[in-house]
């Protein structure tokens, strides 16, 4: 997993297997540091700093990737718990463009994990869209709206 980004509590990564692949809008992840089975076990601090992070990686996806050819016209936030019953955000770009995950319609993501191995790779966002996912994040961070939040 690439790592976009490193706050107190939480990292956000784009998986090696997303469930979305870039040409349809990305898909990255936002964990926990410490492992809790929902948000209702998070502190006040580890609550906020996770919105925080969601609205702030949410508006680089939108900002960022379409400069880099990902034509992103909404975020999908998804807190699902099914495959690993952890707390942990997806957030799914969903690109109008898109053929495999038609914009308009829901996700289809396997209904199973083993499914879901025996798929085959979508693309990751690259190293490239990392970089500027970064940058942007922290130039949102630094934002009188995010600064104090």
């Amino acid at each position: 997993m690439q790592t976009v980004y490193e706050a107190q509590h939480f990292t956000i990564v784009v998986p090696d297997r997303p469930h979305v692949s870039r040409p349809d809008g990305g898909h990255i992840i936002i964990n926990p540091k410490v492992t809790v089975s929902d948000r209702t076990q998070l502190t006040r601090e580890q609550a906020i700093e996770l919105v925080k992070l969601t609205m702030v990686a949410g508006a680089a996806m939108q900002t960022v990737l379409p400069q880099r050819g990902v034509d992103i016209w909404r975020i999908n936030y998804q807190d699902n718990g099914n495959w690993r019953p952890e707390l942990h955000v997806h957030l799914y770009g969903r690109a109008k463009s898109s053929t495999m995950q038609p914009y308009g319609h829901f996700l289809s993501i396997p209904l199973t994990a083993a499914a879901f191995k025996q798929q085959p790779d979508l693309e990751p966002l690259n190293a490239g869209d990392v970089a500027v996912l970064r940058a942007e994040i922290e130039r949102l961070l630094a934002t009188d709206k995010y600064r104090n939040f």
